[in-house]
């Protein structure tokens, strides 16, 4: 059996990805020279590629003329592959959500420390983004072509945006996907569960947006009740991390420095 048939039987049997252990396993190279000269071959004709050092996804062919699969298609075999738990976050959640109104150019990934098992060169459309500690009950499960993936729940999403926001443009474009974003969360049923994985700071400038930016003051004061509810303690924090602090101008209800103007983009 050649390595092309081997591949395509994979694929004809639902199985959409492999490593390279899984092809040593095989015994059809007696040379892994020869074995890595022709995965690199089936690599260039675009029949499979490689998103990760050693792991690889058959392109299917409505794929084919991109010489590329999204990583939706392979994200959740590639991170079971490592031993590694993840979540879809951001961006790239909030498109899965149905309210980005801009297609991401990255595909962002969360996953737990250490960094260095992830860090390569070659998978340039995933960013990855790290947390000690793991809210699986603030994550949702969705169908894609090849099974399913785990993405953020709304709110830990719109937490993230704002923790994260030199990562994805700063918060103008974090309230511009907040505006859409604010009418799946549910503070009352989500907060609780999300408060030992989200820092202080990044509820009060939630808060601020919510209530400042995209005037939904409803969803802003039941997040207030549960952070005035928790053992959460407010101190003045600067509205934006890219900015300077300047305490020239404060919100003394979300306890924020105002540093910079948020003025959302138009959809």
């Amino acid at each position: 059996m050649t390595l092309q048939r081997w591949i395509r039987d994979r694929a004809i049997h639902g199985y959409p990805t492999f490593s390279i252990e899984d092809v040593k396993d095989t015994g059809m190279y007696s040379s892994e020279q020869i074995m890595k000269n022709e995965l690199n071959r089936l690599c260039s004709n675009k029949t499979i590629a490689n998103v990760y050092r050693g792991f690889y996804v058959i392109i299917p062919v409505h794929y084919v003329l991109r010489g590329s699969v999204p990583a939706t298609y392979y994200i959740d075999q590639l991170m079971d592959y490592l031993g590694k738990p993840y979540y879809v976050c951001m961006l790239s959640a909030a498109e899965l959500l149905g309210v980005a109104h801009q297609r991401p150019q990255q595909f962002s990934v969360m996953t737990t420390y250490p960094r260095r098992q992830l860090v390569t060169t070659r998978n340039v459309t995933t960013d990855w983004f790290y947390r000690d500690a793991w809210p699986k009950d603030s994550l949702i499960i969705k169908n894609t072509e090849t099974g399913t993936i785990h993405i953020s729940n709304s709110l830990l999403t719109a937490a993230d945006l704002v923790h994260y926001q030199q990562h994805v443009g700063g918060l103008s474009r974090v309230a511009t996907i907040l505006e859409e974003l604010t009418e799946q969360i549910d503070i009352d049923s989500q907060f609780q569960v999300l408060t030992p994985y989200v820092k202080t700071v990044t509820w009060q400038r939630l808060g601020y947006i919510l209530e400042n930016v995209i005037e939904d003051k409803e969803t802003a004061d039941k997040l207030y009740e549960q952070l005035r509810a928790s053992s959460a303690r407010m101190v003045y924090k600067p509205l934006s991390t890219s900015a300077e602090d300047n305490s020239s101008e404060r919100d003394s209800r979300w306890k924020l420095n105002i540093n910079v103007k948020i003025e959302k983009d138009d959809i």
